[in-house]
C-alpha cells in the first residue's frame, strides 16, 4: 500500500488501504440510502403519494450504483472528508414532519421539491456507478445537469430541502438544513481539491463556472 499526497494536502489512499476504505464507504451508503429508500417504499405503498415514490427512487439509486461500481481509483483517507461525507449525507434525513401552516403556497413547495428531486435523479443517473459520498476522482461527468453546474446533485438536494422547509417550517428543521447546507459547501470545496488535480476536471471547471447555483456560486 502506498499513500500519495495530493497537492492540496489531502492524502489519497491506494492499494490495500484503498480496498478497506472503499468497502467502508459502500457499507455507509448501503445503510444510509438503503434504509431510507426502504422506509420511503413502505410509505408509498401505504399512501400512494407520488412525491414519496420520487424520494424512494432518488435514494435507491445511490444504493444500487455503489453496490455495482468498481473500486474507486483514488479515495481520500482524510478523516475530515469522511466526517463531511457521512454527516452531510445523514443530516438532511433527520428532519421531521410538523403540523404547521406552510410559509408559502403548497403548490410552490411541491414545485421546488419536484424540481430538486428530478435534478437529483438526473445527476445520479449521469454519475451511475461513479457515485460516492467521500472525496475521490471517479471520472469526470459533463452530460445532463452537469452542463449547468458542477455539482447538480447537491443543487437538487438544496432545492428539495428548501421546498420541504417552506412546507413544514420548524426551528429544528431549519437548523438541520442549515447544518446540511454548510456541510455540502464544505464537501464541494474538499471534493474539488481532489478533482482539480485532473486536467479533464480543470477543463470542465473552466467551461462550467458555477458549482451550485448559476450566477451565484
Amino acid at each position: 500500500m502506498s499513500v500519495q499526497p495530493v497537492e492540496s494536502g489531502i492524502a489519497v489512499a491506494r492499494g490495500g488501504k484503498l480496498v478497506l476504505l472503499d468497502v467502508s464507504e459502500r457499507l455507509i451508503v448501503t445503510f444510509v440510502f438503503g434504509s431510507f429508500a426502504w422506509r420511503m417504499g413502505h410509505s408509498y405503498l401505504a399512501t400512494s403519494n407520488w412525491l414519496t415514490l420520487l424520494l424512494c427512487i432518488s435514494e435507491a439509486l445511490p444504493f444500487i450504483y455503489i453496490v455495482l461500481r468498481a473500486p474507486s481509483p483514488t479515495l481520500s483517507r482524510d478523516p475530515f472528508d469522511w466526517i463531511l461525507g457521512t454527516a452531510g449525507t445523514i443530516m438532511p434525513l433527520l428532519v421531521g414532519t410538523v403540523e404547521v401552516a406552510p410559509l408559502v403556497p403548497v403548490t410552490l413547495c411541491l414545485l421546488l421539491m419536484v424540481a430538486g428531486l428530478c435534478t437529483q435523479i438526473a445527476a445520479k443517473i449521469v454519475l451511475g456507478r461513479a457515485f460516492g459520498i467521500i472525496a475521490a476522482n471517479r471520472g469526470v461527468r459533463v452530460a445532463g445537469p452537469y452542463r449547468f453546474v458542477r455539482h447538480p446533485m447537491y443543487a437538487g438536494y438544496t432545492l428539495t430541502q428548501i421546498g420541504f422547509l417552506l412546507s413544514m417550517p420548524s426551528a429544528m428543521n431549519a437548523a438541520l438544513y442549515a447544518a446540511a447546507l454548510s456541510l455540502q459547501l464544505a464537501r464541494i470545496h474538499r471534493e474539488e481539491r481532489v478533482l482539480m488535480r485532473d486536467p479533464a476536471y480543470r477543463a470542465f471547471a473552466a467551461r462550467v463556472r458555477y458549482r451550485l447555483l448559476p450566477g451565484v456560486f
